[in-house]
């Protein structure tokens, strides 16, 4: 029944559309009108004027300073250069274990549990849970 009114509404629509009723898009907007309110067919510069143009162009150029202001601060983190407003004191990037460090998630995950990468984890922790639990690391060198 539904397939029937879409085809139905369809064959409509291309009789207004070939019949070429000039009244038409007045037609359709009233209808969006009705349905949607009034604002959904007004103009976007109806309520624009140069005082609001001004505001625009004033907290666009303060955007970017800011951008620009965050881009020369760089730290060097094992031979990569990482912006400092992406370092938060509380991230746990590098590996304790390896010193390898890794935006991969998986890493995440055995980093909070097991203060390890996942490469560390398969190599020296799993299946031997308990063992690290109670403070057993490799020897590193």
């Amino acid at each position: 029944m539904d397939r029937l009114k879409r085809t139905k509404f369809q064959k409509n629509g291309k009789e207004n559309m070939k019949s070429k009723d000039p009244n038409y898009a007045v037609k359709v907007e009233k209808a969006i009108t009705e349905k949607y309110g009034e604002e959904t067919v007004q103009h976007p510069k109806k309520g624009w004027n140069d005082e609001k143009e001004k505001e625009y162009l004033e907290d666009l150029k303060g955007f970017y300073k800011y951008e620009e202001s965050g881009m020369d601060e760089e730290q060097e983190i094992n031979g990569v250069f990482i912006p400092k407003k992406l370092i938060t004191k509380n991230s746990k990037r590098s590996c304790p274990v390896c010193n390898t460090y890794s935006f991969r998630s998986n890493d995440d995950v055995y980093m909070s549990k097991f203060n390890c990468c996942e490469k560390c984890y398969i190599q020296y922790v799993e299946g031997r849970e308990e063992r690290w639990k109670t403070g057993w690391r490799p020897k590193n060198g």
